[in-house]
This record gives C-alpha cells, structure tokens and sequence, in this order.
C-alpha cells in the first residue's frame, strides 16, 4: 500500500503540514482537526450509543469489509442518500473514519446547530464550506493531513445528497487526494439509506440498510498529476465502481445543479 509521506515546516503554531506521497504534490493541510483523545473517546461512545438503535430499526448489513486496510491510510467514497449515510458508514467499519461534513453544521444557530457543532467538533469531523472554494481546499488539505497520519478518510463525491436517490456526477476531490497522495480509493455503496431518510423527510423511517465496500481503486499510471483531465478520468472510475455496488441509476449533472434547477435549497 503506498505511504504518504509528511513534511513538516515550522513557521508557526498554525503551520501546514505538506503531505505529498508524490514529487511535487501541492496540498498542504493546515493543522486544524486532531485525532485526539476527547474525539477518540466520542467517537466510541457515539458508536456504542447508534449501535443498538441502527439494529433495531434497520438491521443494517456490510458486505466487502476486507477491503478496508487494518492500518494505514485509504480513502472511503461513497454515494450520498440520506443524512445518516456518514453514521452507517462509521459503524460499519472497526476502524475509526473521519468525514469531511459540510460547514453548517458547526455554524447553524440555535440548539439544532449547537447539536450539530457539539457532535462534529467532539468526534473529530472537518468542516466543508461548498460554497467557498479557498476554504473547500483548506478541508481537502486537513484531510490529507488525516490521510498522513495513518487515518481513514470518508467523502461522498456528489458532494450533497441525492434529491431523488440517483447517483450524481462526481467532484474532483477524492480524485485530487487520491492522485495526490498516492492513497487508495475504496468505492462504497449505501443502499437503502434514501428509503429510511430521504431529503424531504424529518423522520426516519423502519427499513433495511445495506453497506458494500468494494476493491480498493489505485491510479499508478496518473500519480502526482494535477491536471483536471487526469482529475476528471479518476473520478469517473470512482463514480463507475460506486454505482456498480450501489445499482443506482445515474444522473450526468451534478447534483446541486439539478436541485438549483427545481428551486431546491442544495443540503
């Protein structure tokens, strides 16, 4: 498995760390998410506590385990349904996963956001502004800053969840970290999840839950390119082997394109 190497410049106590696993890799992750052993500790506890509940109500089942490295780093892609993909997705796995979750859950007002900001900021998660392009890089950098560090990385491609449980164009960012850093990709599928919590739902409901982890994706023949062709070939390969785990239709716009053309709010 390839190893990302770190490189580390000491300018000051915010400084980056340079985690390029190729020649002339460019992303730097600024030290802002720790592994650290208050997140470590919610993290477990928020498993022991959904555990019980996810089995009773959606007898979830996982194909495909093996191929999630015992150590080292991967990169987890998946199809986004349903706002508890990312928690199907950390109970899944022995390991522990960081996600890269959108923004608003740290900044909503009120005690649904202090919810929010609570739970992300204790386990560990980094936040995602997808409408601010400067500091949706500065997530991708703290998550190769995740990936140098031995972790597991989780980012759903479509980059927000499926307004009618088609599987939407791919962004290039796992594609750019895979590249990158020389980390595999390895493609999951949810199924199941649109079911039991779609996009126009408050509630969840009863249902049964299926999670396909697939063959680890590598891209040797593209490594250290930074080009957004090479970029673009690597995240059609993702997108093709997420939907053959998946069995979804899919949609050649990208999501938050289509929900803007219905006047939908892009969550």
């Amino acid at each position: 498995m390839p190893q990302v190497q770190t490189m580390v410049r000491q300018v000051d106590t915010t400084v980056p760390q340079l985690v390029p696993a190729q020649r002339g890799s460019t992303i730097a992750a600024p030290v802002t998410h720790r592994a650290d052993a208050w997140s470590r500790i919610s993290y477990a506890c928020m498993k022991k506590v959904l555990s019980p509940i996810c089995q009773a109500f959606w007898h979830p089942t996982v194909e495909g385990l093996e191929n999630i490295p015992t150590d080292g780093p991967a990169i987890i892609a998946g199809n986004h349904l349903s706002v508890l993909d990312a928690a199907f997705l950390a109970l899944a796995s022995d390991r522990r996963i960081t996600f890269l979750a959108k923004s608003e859950y740290f900044t909503t007002p009120g005690l649904k956001g202090l919810a929010g900001k609570m739970f992300v900021a204790a386990t560990g998660q980094i936040a995602v502004d997808r409408n601010n392009r400067r500091k949706a890089t500065a997530a991708l950098q703290a998550g190769a800053g995740v990936l140098s560090r031995g972790g597991l990385l989780a980012i759903f491609p479509e980059g927000t969840r499926s307004p009618d449980g088609r599987l939407y164009r791919g962004k290039h960012g796992v594609a750019r970290l895979a590249l990158e850093t020389g980390v595999p990709v390895i493609p999951v599928g949810l199924i199941g999840t649109f079911q039991v919590l779609p996009m126009d739902r408050r509630l969840p409901r009863a249902g049964q839950v299926q999670i396909r982890f697939g063959t680890p994706l590598s891209f040797p023949q593209m490594a250290g390119e930074r080009t957004g062709l090479a970029q673009r070939a690597a995240t059609e390969q993702i997108m093709k082997s997420i939907q053959e785990l998946s069995g979804q239709r899919q949609a050649d716009i990208y999501a938050e394109r289509f929900k803007a053309s219905l006047g939908l709010v892009s969550r």
